[in-house]
């Protein structure tokens, strides 16, 4: 069984409640419907009840009628989402009515449905932009306890079995943010740790990468990277981590004993943080293309709740497969 086999399996088991906000559009839909055909997780689409089954009924989908179907304009819980948002956004100087408009936007009613405990999770970004999905999620649905840093995690797999954990490796961060600082790049440790045992399921073995190993050039590049593994080790010390290592280091046995002799990773990482965004992105496309890997995600971590971003050139497949993850997400941060 290959892994998204295994997560959609894991995901069933789960049972969770995930949102789509962008409820008429068709590959959403059709990915909602097999959704609840495979009994995935627990559809709930926005959008007006009687276009999406009408737009269902023309698509041949014989599953939507099983959804959860919520119209953002009326439904039974938007005075209670309203005055929610207020409450939340208070010292923000958010008003009633403005929270009126807002609460009838699908992106900002998917987040208020997380925030209030009515589902477990969101996919959206067929449609939308990056950050049209996330303004609501920074907004209401916020970061986890200890984290102030969302990042972006990619499953790399490899056709060489040889590399990480059985030819798996965890990529962070390849998505979001841009240079963090040594504490956030301790978060994004952290956060990469829960998504590789939540989604990958193994213990991530992290390696802190950089241009240099255990000091074999000084600079305040590596500096950062020293210090963010320190973080790590005094925030959790149950994480199995060590750098700051050049990526050879970090993933071939022989050289990680060579340049890094008793250290705990010994060329073995199955997760590989990089210092910058630019690093990490430019990383995962060179293997996705060089190697001929399978690149999963971005899988968005660091979310109070689980909020995952599509690619508007998604394919249905996509869609499912971030449904699933997305359900993993939610199950392991319960």
């Amino acid at each position: 069984m290959n892994l998204l086999e295994l997560v959609k399996q894991k995901a069933k088991i789960h049972n969770k409640r995930i949102v789509l906000p962008e409820g008429l559009e068709e590959r959403t839909m059709k990915a909602a419907d097999i959704v609840i055909e495979e009994k995935i997780a627990q559809v709930f689409l926005i959008g007006d009840k009687e276009k999406i089954l009408e737009t269902a009924d023309n698509f041949g989908l014989k599953n939507i009628k099983n959804a959860n179907i919520v119209n953002p304009l009326k439904h039974e819980k938007k005075e209670e989402y309203i005055q929610l948002m207020v409450e939340l956004r208070k010292n923000k100087g958010l008003t009633f009515e403005e929270a009126g408009i807002l609460i009838e936007n699908p992106l900002y009613l998917g987040t208020i449905m997380i925030k209030s405990g009515d589902v477990d999770g969101e996919v959206a970004g067929a449609m939308n932009a990056t950050g049209d999905v996330l303004r609501p999620a920074f907004q209401f649905v916020k970061t986890m306890p200890g984290i102030s840093v969302v990042s972006g995690a990619f499953i790399m797999i490899l056709k060489d079995k040889n590399f990480g954990q059985d030819g798996m490796l965890i990529f962070a961060d390849c998505a979001v943010h841009p240079n963090p600082t040594e504490s956030e790049l301790a978060e994004i440790a952290i956060a990469t740790a829960k998504t590789t045992r939540a989604i990958a399921g193994f213990e991530p073995r992290i390696a802190m990468l950089s241009f240099s190993t255990k000091g074999s050039a000084r600079h305040e590049m590596c500096d950062k990277v020293i210090n963010a593994t320190m973080l790590v080790k005094e925030k959790d010390p149950t994480i199995i981590i060590d750098g700051e290592f050049q990526a050879d280091a970090a993933i071939v046995p022989s050289i990680g004993k060579s340049k890094a002799p008793g250290s705990i990773i010994e060329g073995n990482a199955n997760v590989l943080i990089f210092p910058t965004l630019e690093s990490g992105n430019i990383a995962y496309k060179l293997v996705q293309r060089l190697a001929n890997a399978d690149a999963i995600g971005p899988i968005l971590q660091g979310m109070a709740a689980p909020i995952n971003d599509l690619s508007r050139g998604c394919s249905v497949n996509d869609i499912v497969n971030l449904i699933a993850i997305t359900a993993n997400q939610a199950a392991g941060i319960k």
